[in-house]
């Protein structure tokens, strides 16, 4: 579908609340074992609580420290780390983060009320205040091809974007009151998507307008995270409430639900998709706590528990060499899934 026909799809067809079609899924998951090497670093702050992870295009992994009020650095080839303080005397709580083209990493600071932007070089921190003092919890964040920022205020109800060029941040409210606004991506024509697990929706931006629209996904669904396929026509994410995984295809509006293996009461949460087009998750409400993979081509479950008992894990990052990493804040670690050959 061109842009031009994709974005019409939306105006027309997605918008005002309209619900996605929804055809039947299995009723269980079958599950394997995921043959796979999952290797972790215990962050060098003890009770940093480490949240997100993001890959820079060297391969360093990145990852915020909420309590700890640090962004870390782990090389994983020879088990490096390094922190970066960001304010000294105040926690601002940085929550999501991405790496930019230029190597600097920008965050959010969840309880600071603005978006980071941390220059690794010399460790500089450039901060820029959110223009109205309402958005005081800066959460996700995304850049789009053109350098722009997006980003979700969860408690304020608001998506934002930030031009690094001039610092000059919009706000806009989500229409669906306490949707609490998170995991946004941005599509690379340059749509930014994001979940609204308070309203059960998912919510997309038309970016030159900055108009908010919203579509409505299943009773009692609640996205947590987003992923969106290569094809970009693929949409996939979480259902924290139900123990499901969505996949949306965006492109004429179909729904399939797949029940997660471990059940109703499995929390899934980080997801990601690596280069192969495969897509992980972790399932957070149950032990032990497990890494799923989901194979698209063949509908197909595999999953390997991780090696410590405690620990939701939000946020998964996936690299260019098929590694997939992820951080669990109540444990202080930082882990890396390898796939065996």
């Amino acid at each position: 579908m061109s842009p031009f026909l994709w974005a019409q799809f939306f105006t027309t067809v997605l918008l005002a609340g309209a619900a996605v079609a929804s055809l039947p899924g299995p009723e269980t998951a079958d599950v394997a074992e995921l043959k796979a090497t999952i290797r972790t670093w215990d962050v060098p702050t003890k009770g940093a609580r480490p949240y997100a992870t993001a890959v820079s295009l060297d391969g360093s992994i990145w990852f915020t420290e909420e309590v700890a009020n640090k962004i870390g650095y782990l090389k994983p080839e020879t088990g490096e780390f390094k922190e970066f303080t960001l304010a000294e005397g105040k926690n601002v709580a940085p929550h999501g983060l991405v790496a930019d083209q230029s190597g600097n990493i920008w965050f959010a600071a969840s309880s600071g009320g603005f978006i980071g932007k941390l220059e690794p070089k010399t460790g500089k921190v450039v901060v820029f205040k959110m223009p109205d003092p309402k958005a005081t919890d800066p959460e996700s964040l995304a850049l789009d091809s053109k350098g722009i920022l997006w980003f979700t205020v969860q408690n304020a109800n608001m998506v934002g974007k930030l031009d690094p060029a001039s610092g000059n941040i919009t706000l806009k409210s989500v229409p669906s009151p306490n949707a609490r606004p998170t995991g946004i991506l941005v599509l690379q024509r340059g749509t930014p998507l994001f979940a609204e697990p308070g309203a059960g929706k998912i919510g997309f931006i038309m970016p030159d307008t900055f108009e908010v629209h919203e579509f409505t996904l299943p009773p009692g669904t609640r996205s947590r995270r987003i992923a969106i396929a290569r094809d970009e026509n693929t949409l996939y994410f979480t259902d924290y409430t139900g123990g499901n995984l969505g996949k949306l295809d965006i492109s004429i509006g179909a729904l399939i639900m797949f029940p997660t293996p471990g059940g109703a009461d499995s929390s899934p949460y980080g997801l990601t998709i690596a280069p192969d087009g495969t897509v992980w998750y972790c399932e957070t409400g149950i032990q032990p706590k497990n890494i799923v993979r989901f194979n698209p081509g063949t509908s197909t479950f595999s999953r390997a528990p991780i090696p410590f008992a405690a620990g939701a894990v939000h946020s998964l990052a996936s690299a260019p060499d098929g590694r997939v990493y992820f951080a669990s804040s109540d444990v202080d670690k930082v882990g890396a899934v390898e796939v065996a050959k």
